[in-house]
């Protein structure tokens, strides 16, 4: 199985020669967020057999990302998103299936499992609470575990399962991380508790506010440093693997 990380949350798994890809964000601006880091995905980034939506914010469900999927692509969302998103409904061609924590959908001959987040799970900055925000795990050789957006939260080694190899924020987009995120320090706890075989941190370094790029410039380039380093202390039998933007890699994991 093989893992690349485009930025932000935006990953390719490919497992048993099915891929999936996660929170696609394929933009150069969104709003008053720039792309500071790391060349824009390239157009084979949007080809997967399926796409892992964690939650409604625009950073993490984008409509015009989205639009560059090919017609036939599976989309799990959340469990009423396209109440809460109605354009969803309107995406050519797209195959749309909602979850709620602990529904699975089979792609291919692999299972996705969707697991709790503790994270603001609406469509912001005024959409009702109508729609969890979810984790996945992805399970063929290996049993890869995407986090989306979360804080820490009682339970969550047992409801996520036994993982091979956990995709974890490590930060943000801003000088400050609000309530339900890991920051790098929070995610290495996480990791000690998940004990996965090797960790890729991701959901940071990439995207920052326009006009403050000196304010605690440290929260953007530094979380995954950070990162590596908890996890040397709290899990040191986890493998931990920095990718810059647009690097790969094949994890080791024994099942």
């Amino acid at each position: 199985m093989e893992i690349t990380w485009w930025g932000h949350a935006t990953c390719t798994v490919e497992d048993s020669g099915v891929r999936f890809l996660t929170d696609p964000l394929f933009v150069r601006r969104l709003a008053h967020l720039r792309r500071r880091r790391g060349e824009l995905p390239p157009p084979e980034a949007a080809v997967a057999e399926a796409v892992l939506v964690s939650h409604l914010h625009s950073d993490h469900l984008h409509l015009p990302s989205l639009a560059r999927l090919a017609p036939g692509t599976l989309l799990v969302v959340p469990r009423g998103a396209a109440r809460s998103v109605p354009a969803l409904r309107k995406l050519d061609g797209l195959r749309l299936t909602e979850v709620a924590p602990g529904d699975e959908v089979r792609v291919e001959g692999l299972t996705v499992r969707a697991v709790p987040a503790r994270h603001d799970g609406r469509r912001l900055p005024v959409g009702p609470h109508r729609s969890p925000a979810l984790g996945y795990v992805v399970e063929g050789e290996a049993r890869t575990y995407f986090a989306g957006d979360t804080g820490l939260f009682e339970g969550m080694a047992e409801a996520v399962g036994p993982v091979d190899v956990a995709l974890l924020p490590v930060g943000g987009w801003g000088p400050y991380l609000g309530h339900g995120h890991l920051d790098a320090g929070r995610a290495a706890q996480a990791l000690a508790a998940l004990g996965p075989a090797a960790a890729v941190p991701v959901h940071y370094g990439t995207y920052w506010p326009i006009g403050m790029d000196a304010v605690r410039p440290h929260e953007f380039h530094a979380p995954g440093d950070e990162f590596v380093r908890h996890a040397a202390r709290l899990a040191p039998k986890v493998a931990v693997h920095r990718l810059g933007h647009g690097e790969r890699v094949r994890p080791e994991v024994a099942r």
